[in-house]
Protein backbone atom coordinates (compact mmCIF):
# COMPACT_ATOMS: atom_id res chain seq x y z
CA UNK A 1 0.00 0.00 0.00
CA UNK A 2 3.04 2.28 0.40
CA UNK A 3 2.71 5.15 -2.07
CA UNK A 4 5.70 6.14 -4.17
CA UNK A 5 6.37 9.85 -3.70
CA UNK A 6 6.65 12.18 -6.68
CA UNK A 7 9.99 13.88 -7.30
CA UNK A 8 9.46 16.87 -9.58
CA UNK A 9 9.96 20.60 -10.11
CA UNK A 10 6.34 21.20 -9.06
CA UNK A 11 3.71 18.90 -7.62
CA UNK A 12 0.25 18.47 -6.15
CA UNK A 13 -1.36 15.95 -3.80
CA UNK A 14 -5.06 15.19 -3.37
CA UNK A 15 -7.33 12.40 -2.06
CA UNK A 16 -8.85 11.80 -5.51
CA UNK A 17 -6.85 11.18 -8.68
CA UNK A 18 -9.07 13.38 -10.83
CA UNK A 19 -8.37 16.31 -8.51
CA UNK A 20 -4.61 15.78 -8.56
CA UNK A 21 -4.72 15.47 -12.34
CA UNK A 22 -6.61 18.79 -12.58
CA UNK A 23 -3.91 20.46 -10.47
CA UNK A 24 -1.07 18.88 -12.42
CA UNK A 25 -2.61 20.07 -15.68
CA UNK A 26 -2.74 23.67 -14.43
CA UNK A 27 0.91 23.52 -13.35
CA UNK A 28 1.82 22.09 -16.76
CA UNK A 29 0.07 25.05 -18.44
CA UNK A 30 2.16 27.50 -16.43
CA UNK A 31 -0.35 28.14 -13.66
CA UNK A 32 0.83 28.72 -10.12
CA UNK A 33 0.07 26.69 -6.99
CA UNK A 34 -2.97 28.79 -6.03
CA UNK A 35 -4.50 28.38 -9.49
CA UNK A 36 -3.77 24.66 -9.38
CA UNK A 37 -5.49 24.44 -6.01
CA UNK A 38 -8.64 26.18 -7.23
CA UNK A 39 -8.84 23.68 -10.11
CA UNK A 40 -8.35 20.84 -7.62
CA UNK A 41 -10.89 22.28 -5.18
CA UNK A 42 -13.54 22.57 -7.88
CA UNK A 43 -12.87 19.09 -9.22
CA UNK A 44 -12.92 17.35 -5.87
CA UNK A 45 -16.12 19.21 -4.96
CA UNK A 46 -17.70 17.29 -7.85
CA UNK A 47 -16.13 13.84 -7.61
CA UNK A 48 -15.89 13.44 -3.79
CA UNK A 49 -19.31 14.76 -2.69
CA UNK A 50 -19.47 12.77 0.54
CA UNK A 51 -16.36 14.62 1.74
CA UNK A 52 -16.80 18.18 0.47
CA UNK A 53 -18.59 20.49 -1.95
CA UNK A 54 -19.05 24.12 -2.96
CA UNK A 55 -21.85 24.27 -0.40
CA UNK A 56 -19.19 24.06 2.31
CA UNK A 57 -16.23 25.97 3.75
CA UNK A 58 -12.48 26.14 3.17
CA UNK A 59 -9.24 27.41 4.72
CA UNK A 60 -5.95 28.36 3.05
CA UNK A 61 -2.31 28.70 4.04
CA UNK A 62 -0.15 30.15 1.26
CA UNK A 63 3.63 30.44 1.58
CA UNK A 64 5.45 32.75 -0.82
CA UNK A 65 8.97 31.84 -1.95
CA UNK A 66 10.34 34.79 0.02
CA UNK A 67 8.82 33.50 3.25
CA UNK A 68 5.67 35.61 3.55
CA UNK A 69 2.72 33.61 4.82
CA UNK A 70 -0.95 34.26 4.05
CA UNK A 71 -4.02 32.82 5.74
CA UNK A 72 -7.54 32.81 4.29
CA UNK A 73 -10.61 32.08 6.41
CA UNK A 74 -13.48 31.06 4.15
CA UNK A 75 -16.16 29.91 6.57
CA UNK A 76 -19.67 31.26 6.67
CA UNK A 77 -21.69 32.47 9.64
CA UNK A 78 -25.08 31.34 10.86
CA UNK A 79 -27.99 32.65 8.79
CA UNK A 80 -30.11 35.53 10.01
CA UNK A 81 -33.05 33.20 10.73
CA UNK A 82 -30.93 30.74 12.74
CA UNK A 83 -31.79 31.68 16.30
CA UNK A 84 -32.03 29.66 19.48
CA UNK A 85 -35.68 30.66 19.69
CA UNK A 86 -36.28 29.28 16.18
CA UNK A 87 -35.02 25.82 17.17
CA UNK A 88 -36.45 25.78 20.68
CA UNK A 89 -39.80 26.82 19.27
CA UNK A 90 -39.77 23.69 17.09
CA UNK A 91 -39.05 21.49 20.06
CA UNK A 92 -35.33 20.90 19.43
CA UNK A 93 -32.90 20.41 22.31
CA UNK A 94 -30.00 20.45 19.84
CA UNK A 95 -29.55 21.45 16.22
CA UNK A 96 -30.53 18.53 13.97
CA UNK A 97 -27.64 17.06 12.01
CA UNK A 98 -29.52 16.53 8.73
CA UNK A 99 -32.10 18.30 6.64
CA UNK A 100 -32.94 21.99 6.08
CA UNK A 101 -32.58 22.92 9.76
CA UNK A 102 -28.98 21.65 9.61
CA UNK A 103 -28.22 23.83 6.57
CA UNK A 104 -27.88 26.93 8.69
CA UNK A 105 -24.50 28.50 7.80
CA UNK A 106 -23.44 30.34 4.65
CA UNK A 107 -21.06 28.37 2.43
CA UNK A 108 -17.67 30.11 2.37
CA UNK A 109 -15.49 27.92 0.12
CA UNK A 110 -16.15 29.77 -3.15
CA UNK A 111 -15.47 33.10 -1.45
CA UNK A 112 -12.14 31.65 -0.37
CA UNK A 113 -11.31 30.67 -3.95
CA UNK A 114 -12.09 34.24 -4.96
CA UNK A 115 -9.80 35.78 -2.33
CA UNK A 116 -7.04 33.27 -3.10
CA UNK A 117 -7.19 34.13 -6.81
CA UNK A 118 -6.85 37.82 -5.96
CA UNK A 119 -3.63 36.92 -4.15
CA UNK A 120 -2.63 34.78 -7.12
CA UNK A 121 -3.02 37.71 -9.51
CA UNK A 122 -0.94 39.90 -7.21
CA UNK A 123 1.78 37.25 -7.47
CA UNK A 124 1.59 37.05 -11.26
CA UNK A 125 -1.13 34.43 -11.82
CA UNK A 126 -2.92 34.89 -15.12
CA UNK A 127 -4.96 31.77 -15.87
CA UNK A 128 -8.64 32.43 -16.72
CA UNK A 129 -11.15 31.21 -14.15
CA UNK A 130 -13.04 29.30 -16.85
CA UNK A 131 -9.89 27.25 -17.50
CA UNK A 132 -9.50 26.46 -13.80
CA UNK A 133 -13.07 25.18 -13.58
CA UNK A 134 -12.94 23.31 -16.88
CA UNK A 135 -12.13 19.85 -15.48
CA UNK A 136 -14.81 20.08 -12.80
CA UNK A 137 -17.42 21.13 -15.35
CA UNK A 138 -16.34 18.33 -17.68
CA UNK A 139 -16.84 15.70 -14.98
CA UNK A 140 -20.33 17.07 -14.33
CA UNK A 141 -21.28 16.91 -17.99
CA UNK A 142 -19.57 13.68 -18.97
CA UNK A 143 -20.01 11.86 -15.68
CA UNK A 144 -17.55 10.37 -13.21
CA UNK A 145 -17.23 7.01 -11.49
CA UNK A 146 -18.39 6.95 -7.88
CA UNK A 147 -15.25 6.57 -5.76
CA UNK A 148 -14.31 3.59 -3.63
CA UNK A 149 -14.37 5.84 -0.57
CA UNK A 150 -17.95 6.91 -1.25
CA UNK A 151 -19.07 3.35 -1.99
CA UNK A 152 -17.65 2.18 1.35
CA UNK A 153 -19.00 5.13 3.33
CA UNK A 154 -21.59 4.44 6.03
CA UNK A 155 -23.19 7.80 6.84
CA UNK A 156 -24.30 8.77 10.32
CA UNK A 157 -28.04 9.32 10.90
CA UNK A 158 -28.81 7.61 7.62
CA UNK A 159 -32.61 7.80 7.78
CA UNK A 160 -32.53 11.55 8.38
CA UNK A 161 -30.00 11.90 5.57
CA UNK A 162 -32.25 10.01 3.17
CA UNK A 163 -35.13 12.30 4.11
CA UNK A 164 -33.15 15.46 3.29
CA UNK A 165 -34.52 17.23 0.20
CA UNK A 166 -32.72 16.12 -2.92
CA UNK A 167 -30.39 13.58 -1.33
CA UNK A 168 -31.79 10.33 -2.72
CA UNK A 169 -32.40 11.63 -6.23
CA UNK A 170 -28.87 13.02 -6.42
CA UNK A 171 -26.69 10.42 -4.74
CA UNK A 172 -28.64 7.13 -4.75
CA UNK A 173 -30.25 5.16 -7.56
CA UNK A 174 -33.84 3.94 -7.25
CA UNK A 175 -33.66 4.35 -3.48
CA UNK A 176 -30.47 2.27 -3.13
CA UNK A 177 -26.82 3.26 -2.62
CA UNK A 178 -24.62 3.31 -5.72
CA UNK A 179 -22.77 0.14 -6.65
CA UNK A 180 -19.22 -0.32 -7.99
CA UNK A 181 -19.05 0.97 -11.54
CA UNK A 182 -21.85 3.50 -11.06
CA UNK A 183 -21.30 6.76 -12.89
CA UNK A 184 -22.87 10.01 -11.77
CA UNK A 185 -23.54 13.10 -13.90
CA UNK A 186 -24.54 16.18 -11.81
CA UNK A 187 -25.54 18.41 -14.70
CA UNK A 188 -27.14 21.16 -12.58
CA UNK A 189 -23.91 21.52 -10.60
CA UNK A 190 -21.97 21.67 -13.86
CA UNK A 191 -24.21 24.46 -15.11
CA UNK A 192 -23.66 26.42 -11.88
CA UNK A 193 -19.89 26.02 -12.16
CA UNK A 194 -20.04 27.06 -15.81
CA UNK A 195 -21.94 30.20 -14.83
CA UNK A 196 -19.31 30.98 -12.18
CA UNK A 197 -16.57 30.43 -14.74
CA UNK A 198 -18.02 33.08 -17.03
CA UNK A 199 -19.59 35.53 -14.56
CA UNK A 200 -16.95 35.25 -11.82
CA UNK A 201 -16.96 33.67 -8.39
CA UNK A 202 -18.75 36.65 -6.86
CA UNK A 203 -21.85 35.42 -8.71
CA UNK A 204 -22.14 32.66 -6.10
CA UNK A 205 -23.15 35.26 -3.52
CA UNK A 206 -24.33 38.35 -5.37
CA UNK A 207 -25.35 37.21 -8.85
CA UNK A 208 -27.57 34.74 -10.66
CA UNK A 209 -26.19 31.67 -8.88
CA UNK A 210 -26.66 33.42 -5.55
CA UNK A 211 -30.29 34.20 -6.36
CA UNK A 212 -30.95 30.57 -7.25
CA UNK A 213 -29.23 29.36 -4.09
CA UNK A 214 -31.25 31.73 -1.92
CA UNK A 215 -34.53 30.76 -3.58
CA UNK A 216 -33.85 27.06 -3.06
CA UNK A 217 -32.78 27.54 0.56
CA UNK A 218 -35.98 29.47 1.25
CA UNK A 219 -38.05 26.83 -0.55
CA UNK A 220 -36.74 23.96 1.62
CA UNK A 221 -36.97 26.02 4.83
CA UNK A 222 -33.27 26.55 5.62
CA UNK A 223 -32.61 29.61 7.86
CA UNK A 224 -30.28 31.38 5.38
CA UNK A 225 -31.53 34.38 3.41
CA UNK A 226 -30.49 36.14 0.21
CA UNK A 227 -29.11 38.98 2.34
CA UNK A 228 -26.92 36.54 4.26
CA UNK A 229 -25.33 35.48 0.98
CA UNK A 230 -24.83 39.01 -0.37
CA UNK A 231 -23.12 40.10 2.85
CA UNK A 232 -20.59 37.28 2.88
CA UNK A 233 -16.88 37.85 2.24
CA UNK A 234 -13.96 35.52 2.92
CA UNK A 235 -11.21 37.27 4.85
CA UNK A 236 -7.45 37.32 5.16
CA UNK A 237 -6.16 36.30 8.58
CA UNK A 238 -2.77 36.25 10.30
CA UNK A 239 -1.67 32.62 10.74
CA UNK A 240 -0.62 31.28 14.13
CA UNK A 241 3.03 30.19 14.36
CA UNK A 242 5.01 27.97 16.69
CA UNK A 243 8.81 27.80 16.73
CA UNK A 244 10.24 24.35 17.33
CA UNK A 245 13.88 23.25 17.12
CA UNK A 246 14.80 23.36 13.44
CA UNK A 247 11.46 24.56 12.08
CA UNK A 248 8.48 26.87 12.44
CA UNK A 249 4.99 25.42 12.13
CA UNK A 250 1.99 27.48 11.04
CA UNK A 251 -1.75 26.97 11.20
CA UNK A 252 -4.90 29.07 11.23
CA UNK A 253 -6.43 30.89 14.23
CA UNK A 254 -9.99 30.46 15.59
CA UNK A 255 -12.63 29.55 14.66
CA UNK A 256 -10.42 26.66 13.47
CA UNK A 257 -8.76 24.18 15.80
CA UNK A 258 -5.36 25.17 14.39
CA UNK A 259 -4.41 26.27 17.91
CA UNK A 260 -4.85 22.69 19.16
CA UNK A 261 -2.72 21.32 16.32
CA UNK A 262 0.15 23.64 17.25
CA UNK A 263 -0.27 23.06 20.99
CA UNK A 264 0.06 19.28 20.55
CA UNK A 265 3.42 19.78 18.86
CA UNK A 266 4.56 22.36 21.41
CA UNK A 267 3.61 20.27 24.44
CA UNK A 268 5.12 17.12 22.93
CA UNK A 269 8.42 18.94 22.28
CA UNK A 270 8.62 19.86 25.97
CA UNK A 271 8.07 16.31 27.21
CA UNK A 272 11.63 15.35 26.33
CA UNK A 273 13.24 13.33 23.59
CA UNK A 274 11.32 10.28 22.43
CA UNK A 275 12.50 7.54 20.08
CA UNK A 276 10.30 7.06 17.01
CA UNK A 277 7.47 4.58 17.67
CA UNK A 278 8.45 4.17 21.31
CA UNK A 279 5.96 4.20 24.16
CA UNK A 280 7.14 7.72 25.01
CA UNK A 281 6.51 8.90 21.44
CA UNK A 282 2.89 7.79 21.23
CA UNK A 283 1.98 8.26 24.89
CA UNK A 284 3.42 11.78 24.74
CA UNK A 285 1.40 12.71 21.66
CA UNK A 286 -1.79 11.24 23.12
CA UNK A 287 -1.43 13.12 26.38
CA UNK A 288 -0.51 16.33 24.55
CA UNK A 289 -3.70 15.89 22.52
CA UNK A 290 -5.78 15.70 25.69
CA UNK A 291 -4.24 18.87 27.10
CA UNK A 292 -4.62 20.77 23.81
CA UNK A 293 -8.22 19.68 23.30
CA UNK A 294 -9.20 20.77 26.81
CA UNK A 295 -8.05 24.30 25.99
CA UNK A 296 -9.56 24.15 22.50
CA UNK A 297 -12.97 23.15 23.82
CA UNK A 298 -12.94 25.93 26.40
CA UNK A 299 -11.59 28.84 24.38
CA UNK A 300 -11.85 28.34 20.59
CA UNK A 301 -14.89 30.06 19.16
CA UNK A 302 -15.85 32.86 16.75
CA UNK A 303 -12.75 35.10 16.61
CA UNK A 304 -14.72 38.20 17.64
CA UNK A 305 -15.88 36.36 20.79
CA UNK A 306 -12.49 35.14 22.07
CA UNK A 307 -11.69 35.53 25.77
CA UNK A 308 -7.93 35.13 25.28
CA UNK A 309 -5.56 35.80 22.36
CA UNK A 310 -4.71 32.37 20.88
CA UNK A 311 -1.00 33.20 20.84
CA UNK A 312 -1.07 33.29 24.66
CA UNK A 313 -1.43 29.51 24.65
CA UNK A 314 1.64 29.10 22.42
CA UNK A 315 4.16 30.86 24.64
CA UNK A 316 6.98 28.82 26.14
CA UNK A 317 5.56 29.34 29.63
CA UNK A 318 2.08 28.16 28.63
CA UNK A 319 3.36 25.08 26.82
CA UNK A 320 5.75 24.21 29.67
CA UNK A 321 2.84 24.46 32.11
CA UNK A 322 0.80 22.03 30.03
CA UNK A 323 3.73 19.66 29.59
CA UNK A 324 4.39 19.67 33.34
CA UNK A 325 0.85 18.37 33.88
CA UNK A 326 1.55 15.27 31.77
CA UNK A 327 2.42 12.04 33.57
CA UNK A 328 4.80 10.21 31.24
CA UNK A 329 3.93 6.86 32.82
CA UNK A 330 0.14 7.02 33.16
CA UNK A 331 -2.75 8.08 30.94
CA UNK A 332 -4.81 11.03 32.12
CA UNK A 333 -8.57 10.63 32.24
CA UNK A 334 -10.01 13.64 30.50
CA UNK A 335 -13.46 14.06 28.96
CA UNK A 336 -13.42 15.15 25.35
CA UNK A 337 -16.06 16.52 23.06
CA UNK A 338 -16.36 14.57 19.83
CA UNK A 339 -16.41 15.99 16.33
CA UNK A 340 -16.97 13.77 13.33
CA UNK A 341 -15.93 15.18 10.02
CA UNK A 342 -15.63 14.24 6.37
CA UNK A 343 -13.17 16.57 4.75
CA UNK A 344 -10.44 16.81 2.12
CA UNK A 345 -6.91 18.20 2.50
CA UNK A 346 -4.81 19.01 -0.56
CA UNK A 347 -1.41 20.57 -1.20
CA UNK A 348 0.40 22.20 -4.11
CA UNK A 349 3.89 23.62 -4.74
CA UNK A 350 4.78 25.26 -8.05
CA UNK A 351 8.12 25.63 -9.79
CA UNK A 352 8.80 29.04 -8.23
CA UNK A 353 8.25 27.68 -4.72
CA UNK A 354 4.77 29.08 -4.02
CA UNK A 355 3.25 26.53 -1.62
CA UNK A 356 -0.39 25.95 -0.63
CA UNK A 357 -1.98 23.94 2.16
CA UNK A 358 -5.76 23.81 1.71
CA UNK A 359 -8.70 22.12 3.39
CA UNK A 360 -12.36 22.05 2.26
CA UNK A 361 -15.37 20.40 3.85
CA UNK A 362 -19.12 20.11 4.30
CA UNK A 363 -18.57 18.65 7.83
CA UNK A 364 -20.44 15.31 8.09
CA UNK A 365 -20.58 12.99 5.09
CA UNK A 366 -22.82 14.75 2.52
CA UNK A 367 -23.26 17.65 5.00
CA UNK A 368 -26.90 18.43 5.71
CA UNK A 369 -27.87 16.10 2.86
CA UNK A 370 -29.87 18.90 1.24
CA UNK A 371 -29.28 19.31 -2.51
CA UNK A 372 -30.48 22.57 -4.05
CA UNK A 373 -32.28 21.64 -7.28
CA UNK A 374 -31.52 24.68 -9.43
CA UNK A 375 -27.76 24.57 -8.83
CA UNK A 376 -27.16 20.96 -7.75
CA UNK A 377 -25.21 22.19 -4.72
CA UNK A 378 -25.36 20.10 -1.55
CA UNK A 379 -25.15 22.21 1.59
CA UNK A 380 -22.98 21.73 4.65
CA UNK A 381 -24.11 21.05 8.23
CA UNK A 382 -21.22 22.83 9.95
CA UNK A 383 -23.74 24.67 12.12
CA UNK A 384 -24.41 21.55 14.20
CA UNK A 385 -21.34 22.53 16.21
CA UNK A 386 -23.36 25.42 17.66
CA UNK A 387 -25.11 24.95 20.99
CA UNK A 388 -28.68 25.95 21.85
CA UNK A 389 -27.42 26.79 25.35
CA UNK A 390 -26.77 30.53 25.59
CA UNK A 391 -24.03 29.93 28.18
CA UNK A 392 -22.06 27.46 26.05
CA UNK A 393 -18.72 28.38 24.49
CA UNK A 394 -20.27 28.31 21.00
CA UNK A 395 -23.93 29.36 21.32
CA UNK A 396 -26.01 29.80 18.18
CA UNK A 397 -26.60 33.37 17.07
CA UNK A 398 -27.23 34.85 13.60
CA UNK A 399 -23.97 36.07 12.11
CA UNK A 400 -21.82 34.00 14.46
CA UNK A 401 -19.21 31.63 13.01
CA UNK A 402 -19.21 28.04 14.24
CA UNK A 403 -16.25 26.15 15.68
CA UNK A 404 -14.27 24.50 12.88
CA UNK A 405 -12.34 21.26 12.96
CA UNK A 406 -10.77 22.29 9.63
CA UNK A 407 -7.14 23.40 9.84
CA UNK A 408 -4.44 23.36 7.15
CA UNK A 409 -0.81 23.13 8.32
CA UNK A 410 2.53 24.22 6.91
CA UNK A 411 6.08 24.00 8.25
CA UNK A 412 9.17 25.94 7.25
CA UNK A 413 12.46 24.33 8.26
CA UNK A 414 15.56 26.30 9.16
CA UNK A 415 17.31 24.68 6.17
CA UNK A 416 14.65 26.36 3.94
CA UNK A 417 12.52 23.29 3.27
CA UNK A 418 8.83 24.23 3.02
CA UNK A 419 6.32 21.53 3.95
CA UNK A 420 2.55 21.90 3.40
CA UNK A 421 0.79 19.02 5.17
CA UNK A 422 -2.58 18.07 6.60
CA UNK A 423 -5.31 15.50 7.04
CA UNK A 424 -9.05 15.09 7.14
CA UNK A 425 -10.94 13.57 10.04
CA UNK A 426 -12.70 15.97 12.43
CA UNK A 427 -11.09 15.70 15.88
CA UNK A 428 -8.52 13.42 14.28
CA UNK A 429 -7.00 16.18 12.16
CA UNK A 430 -4.60 17.57 14.81
CA UNK A 431 -3.72 14.04 15.92
CA UNK A 432 -2.94 12.82 12.40
CA UNK A 433 -0.98 15.99 11.63
CA UNK A 434 1.16 15.44 14.72
CA UNK A 435 1.81 11.80 13.88
CA UNK A 436 2.94 12.39 10.29
CA UNK A 437 5.03 15.47 11.13
CA UNK A 438 6.84 13.87 14.07
CA UNK A 439 7.61 10.87 11.88
CA UNK A 440 9.04 13.08 9.15
CA UNK A 441 11.09 15.07 11.67
CA UNK A 442 12.44 11.81 13.07
CA UNK A 443 13.86 10.90 9.67
CA UNK A 444 11.15 8.95 7.87
CA UNK A 445 10.56 9.90 4.24
CA UNK A 446 7.22 11.37 3.15
CA UNK A 447 5.73 8.11 1.89
CA UNK A 448 6.66 6.15 5.02
CA UNK A 449 5.43 8.89 7.35
CA UNK A 450 2.03 9.06 5.62
CA UNK A 451 1.72 5.29 5.14
CA UNK A 452 2.64 4.35 8.74
CA UNK A 453 -0.16 3.06 11.01
CA UNK A 454 -2.07 5.70 12.95
CA UNK A 455 -4.14 5.98 16.09
CA UNK A 456 -7.07 8.17 17.07
CA UNK A 457 -8.12 9.21 20.55
CA UNK A 458 -11.87 9.75 20.58
CA UNK A 459 -14.54 8.41 18.28
CA UNK A 460 -14.28 7.25 14.70
CA UNK A 461 -17.28 7.57 12.37
CA UNK A 462 -20.26 5.62 13.59
CA UNK A 463 -18.44 4.27 16.68
CA UNK A 464 -20.10 4.75 20.02
CA UNK A 465 -17.04 4.21 22.18
CA UNK A 466 -14.48 6.76 23.29
CA UNK A 467 -11.20 4.92 23.16
CA UNK A 468 -7.72 4.92 21.75
CA UNK A 469 -8.18 3.20 18.39
CA UNK A 470 -5.29 1.71 16.42
CA UNK A 471 -4.75 0.40 12.94
CA UNK A 472 -3.54 -3.19 13.04
CA UNK A 473 0.06 -2.65 11.97
CA UNK A 474 1.39 -1.43 15.34
CA UNK A 475 3.84 -3.51 17.36
CA UNK A 476 1.71 -5.54 19.85
CA UNK A 477 4.22 -4.82 22.63
CA UNK A 478 3.57 -1.07 22.22
CA UNK A 479 -0.17 -1.61 22.58
CA UNK A 480 0.42 -3.72 25.68
CA UNK A 481 2.47 -0.93 27.28
CA UNK A 482 -0.14 1.68 26.43
CA UNK A 483 -2.87 -0.53 27.84
CA UNK A 484 -0.88 -1.07 31.02
CA UNK A 485 -0.47 2.71 31.36
CA UNK A 486 -4.25 3.12 31.43
CA UNK A 487 -5.01 3.96 27.81
CA UNK A 488 -8.34 2.53 26.55
CA UNK A 489 -6.72 0.61 23.69
CA UNK A 490 -8.99 -0.68 20.94
CA UNK A 491 -7.65 -2.29 17.76
CA UNK A 492 -9.57 -1.58 14.56
CA UNK A 493 -8.57 -4.88 12.98
CA UNK A 494 -7.74 -3.07 9.74
CA UNK A 495 -4.29 -2.36 8.35
CA UNK A 496 -5.48 0.73 6.46
CA UNK A 497 -8.69 2.42 7.58
CA UNK A 498 -10.27 5.62 6.26
CA UNK A 499 -11.38 6.41 9.80
CA UNK A 500 -7.75 7.27 10.55
CA UNK A 501 -7.74 10.06 8.03
CA UNK A 502 -6.56 10.92 4.56
CA UNK A 503 -3.22 12.67 5.00
CA UNK A 504 -0.79 14.27 2.59
CA UNK A 505 2.58 16.00 2.58
CA UNK A 506 4.67 17.93 0.07
CA UNK A 507 8.13 19.40 0.58
CA UNK A 508 10.06 21.96 -1.43
CA UNK A 509 13.77 21.42 -0.84
CA UNK A 510 16.31 24.24 -0.71
CA UNK A 511 17.90 22.93 -3.92
CA UNK A 512 14.58 23.36 -5.72
CA UNK A 513 13.03 19.94 -6.24
CA UNK A 514 9.65 18.98 -4.80
CA UNK A 515 8.51 15.73 -3.19
CA UNK A 516 4.84 14.92 -2.73
CA UNK A 517 2.75 12.03 -1.44
CA UNK A 518 -0.88 11.36 -0.62
CA UNK A 519 -2.53 8.77 1.57
CA UNK A 520 -3.03 5.15 0.46
CA UNK A 521 -6.23 5.25 2.56
CA UNK A 522 -7.79 7.60 0.00
CA UNK A 523 -8.60 7.47 -3.72
CA UNK A 524 -5.88 9.97 -4.47
CA UNK A 525 -2.23 10.37 -5.31
CA UNK A 526 0.48 12.94 -5.94
CA UNK A 527 1.47 14.19 -9.37
CA UNK A 528 4.23 16.43 -10.65
CA UNK A 529 5.78 18.05 -13.68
Amino acid sequence: MLDTPVFASAAVAAPHRLASEAGRAVLAEGGNAIEAMVAMAATIAVVYPHMNGIGGDGFWLVHEPGGRLHGIEACGPAGSLATIEHYRGKGYDAIPARGPEAALTVAGAVGGWQLALELSRALGGRMPLSDLLMDAIGHCREGYAVSASELANKPNELEALKAAPGFLSTFWIDGAPPKPGTRRRPEALGAALDQLGHAGLDDFYRGDVGREIAADLERIGAPITRTDLTRYQARSVVPLKLKLPGLTVANLPPPTQGLASLMILGIFERLGEARLDSFEHHHGLIEATKRAFAIRDRYVTDPVELDHPPADFLTDAALMREAAAVDMKRAAKLPLSHGDGDTIWMGAIDGKGLAVSYIQSIYWEYGSGCVLPMTGIHWQNRGVSFSLDRNASNPLRPGRKPFHTLNPALARFDDERVLPYGAMGGDGQPQFQAQILTRYRAGQNLATAVDAPRWLFGKTWGAGSTSLKFESRFDPSLLERLDAAGHPVEESGLAYCEGFGHAGMLVKHAKGHVEAVHDPRSDGDSRGI
